[in-house]
């Protein structure tokens, strides 16, 4: 039995335990990530981040559930990866570029007193094609369309931006059975890779309320790209302009987004809790 050190971070509540594979070595990350994400018996989180070296960006970013599934995108988790690579002086650079199973990001600093307190991302193109995202509906996009899925029938915005999501507006979602609603959602045979589910109450025109079902997770306190896609799907809808801030209100903070033409920015807060050691 060795051990592991770990750093245990945040980004609006969406926890994850960190490990520094320029330094460690991890064999099986998607059973560490099932022991380690354990709120009772591990670490407590979301799951677990990998934050290796990387041959065309400054580091490379691999995310694993908490249920050991790895994912191809962490909106949350990328800005922690950013400020840990800049603050360890892994790269010491106001602009870094992670390698995600979704591309290379790049990723803006934001300091204060030597360390990164808030970062910028460069999310890319929000995908539209119902192939790509994949829901297995016809046409160009799903936007706002009644589908029946989940034992009801919905009006549902399909985007994907690394992963799938599925965006449904309607009343304030702190009512919502999520934890009854969620898994229908996720395991719908519409979302042949699964998908992840935000639930939106439009506040005005610049203000969005969410909550998150996350596919391998459940319900998250925050989730970036689940933030993203509800802006991006807002815009498509009518309910806020295109190129402007949008504010996202979430269970565990807010987050700022961008949509563009051809990209979608993302801006919030990356926070370390604590660092440790764990006999694995």
């Amino acid at each position: 039995m060795g051990t592991l050190r770990f750093t245990k971070m945040h980004g609006c509540g969406n926890d994850y335990v960190y490990i520094n594979c320029f330094e460690e070595t991890v064999e099986d990350p998607a059973a560490l990530a099932v022991r380690l994400s354990d709120r009772h018996k591990g670490i407590g989180g979301d799951g677990v981040i990998l934050i290796c070296p990387s041959d065309k960006a400054d580091a490379q970013m691999r995310m694993f559930n908490l249920d050991g599934s790895e994912g191809k995108m962490c909106g949350n988790g990328i800005r922690c990866v950013a400020k840990y690579v800049y603050d360890h002086h892994i790269a010491r650079k106001k602009e870094l570029h992670i390698e995600t199973l979704s591309g290379v990001k790049t990723c803006l600093i934001h300091e204060e007193n030597g360390e990164a307190v808030s970062v910028t991302v460069d999310m890319g193109e929000a995908i539209l094609s119902p192939g790509e995202i994949p829901v297995a509906l016809p046409g160009d996009c799903v936007i706002h369309q009644n589908v029946e899925v989940a034992g009801g029938i919905y009006e549902i915005t399909c985007v994907s931006m690394g992963n799938p999501h599925c965006v449904i507006f309607g009343e304030d979602p702190d009512g919502l059975e999520l934890s009854e609603i969620g898994p229908r959602f996720e395991h719908d045979p519409l979302f042949p890779q699964g998908v992840n589910t935000e639930f939106i109450q439009v506040l005005d025109g610049h203000t969005l309320k969410m909550r998150v079902w996350e596919r391998g997770s459940g319900e998250t306190m925050a989730c970036g790209t689940g933030a993203c896609a509800s802006a991006v799907a807002a815009v498509l809808c009518g309910y806020c302009p295109m190129g402007e801030d949008i504010l996202v209100r979430l269970r565990g903070g807010d987050l700022t987004i961008r949509y563009e033409q051809d990209r979608v920015w993302m801006t919030g807060e990356a926070v370390t809790v604590f660092q440790g050691t764990v006999k694995i």
